[in-house]
């Protein structure tokens, strides 16, 4: 008996060793990641935030209080606001339409979400200004307006919000809702009670996805938006500006804006989007 148990010990053991080995991650891969991200994201980041203090703390705090680029930033963060939660609603009823109607033409609607990923920015900022600016075939003119970047941005945003609400709508099991109806409860109380509190971690991901991209866009509002100085220039124009005007630490200082200003925007919504989870995880 000892001896059998001798001889079967080591296959277990090796067999053990296998499925460790086989579903972990090793130090090879975790350095060609580190390595990837830091090429990638850390050391342009770096290089940026080091850029905007050549001149020293007084030079970027003028820099980032000076009042074109004051300007800049309230009409970027003002505008980009405006862009999310127009997202939140509209792209919240479409998904709703993509995952709970049929209808003729639904693959194509489907597939028309995604356009903006794939059609250049610059593009569509030629398109938007064909049917918005002074040559409009519907007699509509609202280029060089806030207007107009509001619509640039909210077409280039507009997957965001639908794609990350649809998978949850999906999962959501109807017999929650059937069951809410059967005991009287309208279509508002069932929407606000039983539907909503599943979709608000997607919402809020959705939204911080859009604003982020908007306070960073560029081609979509180029020619759309007209680029006037404390009216319709958004910070990327600005950044341009700078740049062409040999201003570097300007441009690095707005760019350090705009990248703390994401990182603060995605980490409230995804510690807001955390807590709504646990609460609605308590709550069933």
């Amino acid at each position: 008996m000892t001896t059998t148990e001798v001889v079967k010990a080591p296959p277990a053991a090796k067999s053990r060793r296998t499925r460790r080995t086989w579903g972990s991650v090793g130090p090879l891969s975790v350095g060609v990641a580190m390595l990837w991200l830091t090429v990638i994201v850390l050391l342009p980041l770096a290089a940026i935030t080091s850029a905007a203090f050549d001149d020293g703390w007084s030079g970027f705090w003028d820099a980032v209080t000076a009042e074109g680029a004051i300007d800049t930033l309230k009409i970027t963060v003002l505008v980009s606001l405006v862009v999310a939660l127009i997202n939140v609603v509209m792209g919240t009823i479409i998904a709703w339409v993509l995952v709970r109607d049929d209808f003729f033409g639904k693959r194509f609607v489907n597939a028309l979400i995604d356009l903006p990923f794939a059609l250049p920015t610059i593009v569509a900022s030629l398109v938007l200004l064909s049917l918005y600016g002074p040559n409009s075939p519907i007699d509509i003119q609202i280029n060089a307006t806030k207007p107009a970047l509001v619509v640039a941005l909210a077409f280039v945003t507009l997957p965001f919000v639908v794609r990350q609400v649809q998978p949850v709508l999906i999962e959501i099991d109807k017999e929650v809702e059937e069951a809410a109806a059967s005991l009287g409860a309208n279509n508002w109380v069932i929407w606000w009670k039983i539907i909503f509190p599943a979709l608000a971690p997607a919402v809020l991901s959705g939204a911080g996805l859009a604003f982020t991209r908007a306070i960073g866009e560029f081609g979509s509002v180029v020619l759309i938006g007209g680029n006037i100085p404390g009216d319709t220039q958004v910070a990327s124009q600005y950044i341009q500006q700078q740049i062409e005007i040999d201003a570097p630490v300007d441009a690095a200082t707005v760019s350090v804006m705009l990248l703390l200003i994401a990182f603060v925007v995605l980490l409230v919504l995804r510690v807001a989007g955390r807590r709504t989870s646990h609460r609605e995880e308590l709550n069933s």
